[in-house]
């Protein structure tokens, strides 16, 4: 059954009444924002500077210009793809460029290679003067597709053009490749930066990064065909699973799944969904529900081998599309994607024979957009490959729901956990290596209504901590990896009916961030990337009169080498301070407050 249009709004929480609108809705917002005289600066995701940003590339390969105009039901646009000639490279980037002018919502978009996800993004909402954005991401953990020729190049972006929605993207993708070698960045050893040429036989002290020593070969774990609706797999409530029959080559030593996943729909802001029971009992006509609980596992054959508890991506069009001009939310351009080891399951793998890789999302509803890569490093030494499952312990997740509420008001808290361990050997050329997973992701969610449902908070934190460590029987620990994040968010929205029908003044405030901290052997990185955010809307029916927005964002990163930060704030659609820093023995910026 195909699914409705990728729309990407505004989430609006009105007052919870039977005679009132919807509690979430979506509006456009009107375009006129700006005055037509304003110089709009290019939209931008705070994110870390490449290490070789400011290197020029041993080649450029400019692969595809194409303007999405209606392209509802339509498949996704193709271009070839063969590596450069000619060019010697260790790494490379993806480089997205994008334009529009008009009326138009936000879309979600993919580009695919050869059927395996390269980048997960999203478009901003344009102007009748226009928008530009572009942005960089490091793929150089493709570099075994990047290096073949006769591929198929695939980008996705479904948009309705019509007398009203005018708006139409012009996307432009290049291909940025670079030698580490030539330059001082080949001469540091880092995650930053790849390690080029491995070794012909694998040595256990490699870094665990999947940039830092590519697979030998990637896999797609996607819908096969793609057809009109494209390579991802797309979910439309809790009971529905995919599965794709793989074989993986009789001498991996090592897997690993990277996973992509995106929320749409009735679930795109899944974290602020009232449980059905209330929404029954009050009467309400709506359809965002089911909880707030949601969580994507990953499963060979019939086990769980991992899972993904989301970071909540908010779209351009999200909360308030004043927020997000120009500074757009963290993740919005880039979404991240999800490593899943599966080393220990390598003696359930190499038995030459086709398994099951499938996914799920707990609870959903229409609905989730999920696809992954499978990442194998292959052994080309003399040795006959082969493994063995050791311990296999992933229970079902631990959810615990409260709630108390009498009408439209009242609180509820889910909270869950979910604790896995697996290990397994691989006995290969570098040895007889134990690889050691263990995974601990817990949630915690609370939703209140107060004054009638028209105050709506939401405090929505979810914590992941991952080890692997890799023995051998001679020598002990030979690698270690640890990776702690977590993501909080805190959303407040206040709704006040003013004269008029359906009028009503909306304020909102959010804080939203991300935190990771690594350890990778000796090497250590720590990350904070974190965004408050402030504004109000005048909304009529469906349609948002005025408005306004300010976001402040912070980013800071500190590893063994080098360091960064920024700091930026913006103000009615204009950067108002920004203020950088490369320095490790300062970590403050100057500008305006983090407020």
């Amino acid at each position: 059954m195909h699914l409705s249009l990728l729309l990407l709004s505004v989430l609006v929480v009105l007052p919870l009444s039977g005679a009132s609108p919807p509690p979430f809705q979506h509006h456009p917002f009107p375009r006129t924002r700006r005055t037509a005289s304003s110089q709009h600066p290019k939209l931008i995701e705070v994110t870390r500077p490449l290490p070789y940003d400011s290197l020029t590339p041993a080649c450029s390969l400019p692969l595809f210009n194409h303007s999405f105009g209606n392209t509802y039901n339509l498949p996704p646009t193709a271009a070839n793809y063969s590596a450069p000639l000619d060019c010697t490279w260790s790494n490379a980037v993806l480089q997205f460029s994008g334009a529009s002018n008009g009326t138009q919502y936000d879309r979600i978009s993919a580009v695919w290679l050869a059927g395996a996800e390269l980048l997960r993004t999203s478009t901003p909402e344009p102007t009748p003067e226009g928008i530009s954005w572009t942005f960089r991401k490091d793929i150089t953990r493709y570099s075994a597709l990047l290096r073949r020729s006769n591929l198929t190049l695939s980008v996705m972006l479904e948009n309705i053009v019509d007398d009203f929605y005018t708006g139409i993207f012009h996307v432009n993708i290049t291909f940025l490749f670079y030698n580490l070698r030539k330059s001082p960045l080949g001469n540091k050893s880092s995650p930053r930066k790849l390690v080029h040429n491995r070794q012909p036989s694998f040595t256990p002290t490699a870094s665990l990064e999947l940039d830092q020593i590519p697979a030998d070969l990637i896999i797609p774990v996607s819908a096969a065909g793609a057809g009109e609706e494209g390579f991802w797999f797309r979910f439309q409530s809790e009971n529905d699973a995919v599965y794709r029959e793989i074989q993986i080559p009789s001498n991996t030593y090592r897997a690993v799944i990277e996973v992509y996943v995106s929320a749409h729909g009735d679930d795109e802001f899944w974290y602020s969904n009232p449980p059905d029971y209330y929404i029954e009992r009050n009467g309400l006509n709506i359809t965002r529900g089911h909880g707030v609980y949601r969580e994507v596992l990953v499963k060979l054959d019939d086990s769980v081998v991992g899972s993904v508890l989301p970071f909540p991506v908010i779209f351009t069009g999200g909360i308030n599309p004043l927020f997000w001009d120009p500074i757009v939310a963290i993740g919005a351009f880039s979404l991240p994607s999800y490593k899943i080891e599966l080393t220990p399951f390598l003696g359930m793998l190499l038995d030459d024979k086709p398994h099951y890789f499938g996914f799920g999302v707990a609870e959903a509803i229409p609905f989730w957009l999920v696809d992954a890569n499978l990442h194998l490093w292959l052994d080309d030494g003399p040795v006959h490959v082969s493994a063995g499952l050791i311990k296999y312990r992933n229970p079902n997740n631990r959810i615990q729901r409260e709630s108390s509420f009498a009408k439209l008001d009242g609180k509820f808290r889910t909270v869950g956990q979910r604790d896995s361990e697996f290990s397994g050997w691989v006995y290969s050329s570098a040895g007889n290596l134990t690889t050691r997973v263990i995974t601990k992701l817990q949630f915690d969610n609370e939703v209140s209504y107060k004054s009638n449902g028209t105050i709506v908070n939401v405090e929505h934190k979810v914590t992941v901590q991952k080890q692997i460590e890799i023995t051998m029987p001679s020598s002990g620990t030979v690698a270690t990896s640890s990776v702690d994040s977590k993501y909080p968010l805190k959303l407040k929205t206040t709704s006040a009916a003013r004269s008029g029908p359906e009028n009503y003044l909306m304020s909102t405030d959010l804080e939203v961030s991300y935190e990771e901290e690594k350890k990778m052997d000796h090497f250590e990185s720590q990350m904070k990337n974190k965004q408050k955010c402030k504004g109000w809307m005048l909304v009529q029916g469906n349609d948002v009169l005025s408005g306004a927005g300010a976001t402040s964002q912070t980013y800071t990163v500190k590893d063994s080498l080098s360091c960064y930060s920024r700091k930026i704030s913006a103000n009615e659609s204009a950067v108002v301070s920004d203020a950088e820093n490369f320095l490790c023995g300062s970590m403050g910026v100057s500008g305006s407050s983090d407020s």
